[in-house]
């Protein structure tokens, strides 16, 4: 029987994590499971026979599942390990809203369960493929699971942008920026930019401006094939574009953002396969009193 390994990362500068952490990991071990931590978080877990890893490209390479505790930061973060070698992802939520997550703390055992039975299913979720040119040359390549955006670089200035969509010019925009996002990040940035909310199995690519003086200035839903450019104008303030509020650099003057449909998705391993609706409701704690249900024994949502 193949050996199973499991790379388990949390956000361990938070003790109730730490401890949840060390909970985790001994019944995986328990079961024999090896465990994997990233070496900076090590001492904080601080349990015995445990693999350490460096955090490369490499780390969850061979491993059955990426296991994160913690928040949306920290499913982001073990997100680029799990793309990188093609392993699912499993979130427990331990921190706010937890969009990206599976489970909340309260389920930590019930998930540690399903894992250990592999009982969950695998969901491919759309990334976002970027290229940043200057002079009509890519000078730099990124990714996101939930958005890209382009803001300005100076509060006091606007940036303007030339907005472009499958090669054609769309609008003039003179703004704070732009989110490219995922449907999976529909619920993220894209969502406080006022984007609408997508379910994450349709295939789609948003663009949403963030405080833009135009005329025609409202959220848009392209293809899925589609190509978002998104060119920085001089008449306006220098640009940074970030990759999931992680990955950053200037733009100048000239610059040029292409975003399209990534070429590698994100797989999040599911063990609830509760709908996303009810999903909403739970982290947005909707008012849904008086619902009577089109079918008899429907059960509420959680």
């Amino acid at each position: 029987m193949t050996p199973r390994s499991v790379l388990l990362l949390a956000h361990t500068g938070r003790p109730d994590i730490a401890d949840a952490a060390r909970h985790a990991a001994h019944r995986l071990q328990q079961a024999g499971v090896t465990v994997r931590v990233l070496q900076q978080e090590a001492a904080d877990i601080g349990l015995t026979g445990i693999e350490h890893c460096d955090g490369g490209p490499g780390s969850a390479a061979g491993a059955e599942l990426v296991l994160v505790l913690g928040g949306d930061g920290s499913i982001l973060r073990a997100a680029e390990l799990a793309r990188a070698a093609a392993v699912p992802l499993l979130g427990v939520n331990l921190g706010r809203v937890g969009f990206l997550a599976e489970a909340e703390s309260a389920d930590l055992d019930l998930t540690l369960d399903r894992v250990l039975d592999r009982d969950y299913e695998v969901e491919e979720r759309m990334t976002l493929d970027v290229d940043v040119l200057v002079d009509s040359e890519v000078v730099d390549t990124g990714w996101a699971l939930n958005e890209c955006s382009v803001e300005k670089a100076a509060r006091e200035r606007m940036l303007e942008l030339l907005v472009e969509i499958d090669g054609r010019p769309l609008s003039r925009w003179g703004c704070d920026g732009v989110v490219a996002a995922t449907p999976t990040g529909s619920t993220a940035y894209a969502f406080s930019a006022g984007g609408p909310v997508v379910w994450p199995t349709v295939e789609a690519l948003l663009v949403v401006p963030i405080s833009a003086h135009a005329l025609f200035a409202r959220p848009l839903v392209a293809a899925p094939t589609s190509v978002i450019a998104l060119d920085v104008l001089p008449s306006g303030t220098t640009g940074v574009v970030a990759c999931d509020g992680r990955r950053t650099r200037d733009l100048p003057h000239g610059a040029r953002v292409e975003i399209r449909r990534g070429s590698d998705p994100v797989l999040l391993a599911r063990t609830r396969g509760k709908p996303f609706t009810d999903t909403l409701v739970r982290k947005f704690a909707l008012p849904v009193e008086g619902w009577r249900g089109v079918r008899e024994n429907v059960p509420p949502p959680a």
